[in-house]
């Protein structure tokens, strides 16, 4: 393999705190010459944000490495739509994005063509209705992703699947841009960083529905860890099959 593709949440860490191994086993890639990236569906922080975390935690990311669904959205919205106001339900991690992006933030709901959901861990009624304005005004809904769960230390934690099904029940209205894994949207900004062929290219993560049905998807080699969401019992059922089952990150190969 050239280049190994590592989801965040639930592979690499558990809210903010590192898996075991982590550190270890991507820094034996990069001196085994392997191209490095990281990728995940969260919209929370900005990838300046990530990258700082990592590289005090010991990983070697520039913010160029780490594809995050937060960018994923600034960068859709600038290339489509610069000039649009957008509405955020979500946290400063992704106003940053947008910020950074150049894309205008509407002074009221009512004013956004667009509205951006991610997950917002400090949610409140008033932010939730002030997203059901936008929309019923006539705002067009993008999600960074519709994972209804992610692994935190403690268990499962509610994601952004259940933001948007508040938003989709109130307002009668279907989400018209998902950017997250498993989608297109992911799969080029990653391989455009990693630079590789698909058949050279390996993609670990812990969810069997984004990531390793995006690297299915794709043609790309897939290995799941149980770290995160999925058993080896979740595993053995699924339809969407990975080409290697680990326990975590620890284990995977070098070569």
């Amino acid at each position: 393999m050239d280049s190994i593709l590592f989801d965040l949440d639930g592979t690499v860490w558990k809210d903010f705190t590192l898996i075991d191994g982590a550190a270890e086993t991507i820094h034996a890639l990069q001196e085994a010459g392997k191209r490095v990236v990281g990728l995940s569906n969260r919209g929370t922080h900005s990838r300046r944000q990530i990258a700082a975390y990592f590289q005090e935690h010991g990983i070697q990311w520039e913010k160029e490495d780490i594809i995050l669904s937060s960018f994923l959205a600034a960068d859709y919205l600038q290339t489509h739509y610069p000039k649009l106001p957008v509405w955020v339900l979500g946290e400063e991690g992704l106003r940053e994005e947008l910020a950074e992006a150049d894309l205008t933030l509407a002074a009221k709901p009512e004013e956004a063509d667009w509205l951006v959901i991610s997950l917002h861990t400090g949610v409140t009624y008033h932010d939730l209705n002030q997203a059901f304005r936008a929309v019923i005004h006539g705002a067009r809904i993008l999600a960074t992703n519709q994972d209804p769960v992610f692994p935190g230390k403690d268990g499962l934690q509610l994601d952004v699947g259940g933001l948007i099904g508040a938003i989709e029940a109130s307002t009668g209205k279907k989400t018209d841009i998902i950017v997250g894994k498993p989608s297109h949207f992911m799969y080029q900004k990653v391989m455009q960083q990693a630079g590789s062929e698909p058949e050279k290219t390996l993609i670990v993560g812990d969810s069997l529905t984004s990531d390793i049905a995006m690297g299915a998807m794709f043609g790309l080699k897939t290995a799941l860890v149980l770290t995160g969401n999925t058993t080896r019992e979740q595993a053995e059922i699924s339809s969407i099959k990975p080409d290697l089952i680990l326990p975590s990150i620890k284990e995977l190969p070098f070569t």
